[in-house]
């Protein structure tokens, strides 16, 4: 029985270095060739789960040396970000492997009997008991681990590096807080042990408040661009739908004083000059009318975008009675998509750039399908860019991800035969199904 409970608790131990190093690969994740992660699953394996008693000053000053150097080396990132992770992982390290120990012990003891100052007089029963606390206090730490893992992790996912230098810092000097603590408490150990509990337990709340404000913090920079951006692009828009207004207002009355000139001047350079400029406004008269003004201005941009690079497109929309959905949310779609759709469809060969466009009801549904040419390789792209400054760029799938899911629709993506497809699907609500 004993020996089933030490390979029981072997696995455990494994178990719970495994979550705990898939914790830290979410917030700073390993180096990608797989001898530097196997050498690092083998290193934690036996960092992880060390034990500081009290008054150990090397041991404990060991072990924050120890996941420094591990952090540094098998782990990639920013310096201030290795230094946070190193801030709150170490706490909570310690914090969790003592508590879990000395609770386990003191049940034990209290419950076996057996003199704790010598192990050489325990009977079979008492070694069983022994194994068995231990296994359990173990598995309270995997499960420990685990729920943290399963709470955090959302917020682990969305701790990006697009944090400043400055906050960094300010971030890592509330850090400091738990570990300190921790490091304080357990070398100058007190004489009731009782003391030492509540502020392991502060701590290792502490160090995950932390990581969280990172996320938040995180968070509110990315929605403060993002806000900041489609803020920009719909006053662009609504800019760009005026001037539209003002040039076919003068396109009118420019396509009869043209009509004038041409009975007037008989000259052949007269004719052809007539005939250039009546070519260069005839784009105003071929004007897209899609029943959404903002739909307007952006296809009509982007068909000035399409002729200027040589590109085939094609437009069918209609969004009459479509009037659900917010007009940034329609600039955040389209503008996106078509950008995305130019600019792959840019790459190719002249004869071969075609981008075309579809949008309208279906039964219950609004639809949404952009089509454009584009490289065998390409690939749809979450939350990344292939431009260099992946700050200012990359967001563009994941805003018009979060535009359609808003209305409850799905967007899907897929690239097959040298053609990337864009699908987008929303439901329509039925008041505006109804008008």
């Amino acid at each position: 029985m004993i020996r089933l409970l030490d390979i029981l608790s072997f696995f455990l131990e494994w178990g719970y270095v495994l979550v705990l190093l898939k914790m830290i690969h979410t917030f700073l994740p390993l180096r990608k060739n797989m001898p530097a992660r196997l050498a690092a699953f083998l290193v934690s394996g036996f960092l992880f789960p060390v034990i500081i008693y009290s008054n150990d000053f090397a041991g404990l000053f060991g072990a924050f040396l120890g996941i420094c150097a591990y952090i540094a080396v098998f782990h990639c990132g920013q310096w201030p970000q290795k230094v946070s992770a190193v801030l709150v992982f170490y706490p909570a390290i310690i914090a969790v492997n003592y508590l879990m120990q000395d609770i386990g012990a003191g049940c034990f003891f209290a419950v076996s009997g057996a003199p704790p100052s010598q192990t050489l007089g325990w009977t079979r029963k008492q070694l069983l008991l022994s194994a068995a606390f231990h296994t359990l206090s173990l598995l309270l730490r995997l499960l420990l681990w685990t729920g943290a893992w399963l709470i955090l992790r959302k917020y682990l996912q969305r701790a990006v590096s697009n944090l400043t230098v400055k906050m960094w810092f300010l971030i890592n000097i509330f850090m400091l807080a738990p570990c300190v603590a921790v490091f304080t408490i357990i070398y100058f150990m007190p004489e009731n042990p009782l003391i030492v509990y509540p502020i392991c337990i502060a701590s290792i709340f502490s160090s995950f408040c932390c990581l969280y404000l990172v996320c938040y913090i995180s968070d509110s920079i990315r929605t403060a661009y993002r806000a900041k951006e489609l803020e920009m692009r719909q006053a662009y828009y609504r800019e760009r739908q005026e001037a539209e207004e003002r040039v076919r207002c003068v396109y009118h009355d420019m396509k009869n004083h043209l009509l004038v000139l041409e009975r007037q001047l008989q000259s052949p350079e007269a004719t052809e000059m007539l005939e250039k400029l009546r070519q260069e406004t005839s784009i105003y008269e071929d004007y897209v009318h899609t029943g959404n003004n903002i739909l307007d201005v952006i296809l009509r941009d982007k068909a000035r975008l399409a002729r200027e690079n040589h590109i085939d497109f094609s437009v069918a929309a209609d969004l009459h009675g479509i009037d659900f959905m917010e007009p940034l949310d329609v600039s955040t779609i389209f503008g996106n998509a078509l950008d995305n759709a130019l600019e792959a469809s840019g790459q190719l060969p002249s004869g071969q750039r075609a981008v075309l466009v579809k949008a309208g009801k279906i039964r219950d549904f609004f639809s949404v399908l952009i089509e454009n040419s584009c490289t065998g390789d390409s690939k749809p792209s979450r939350g990344r860019t292939t431009k260099q400054d992946d700050f200012l760029h990359g967001f563009g799938i994941v805003n018009m991800q979060r535009a359609v899911e808003k209305y409850g629709g799905q967007l899907n993506t897929g690239c097959e035969n040298g053609k990337f497809t864009l699908k987008i699907l929303i439901p329509i609500p039925q008041s505006s199904a109804l008008s």
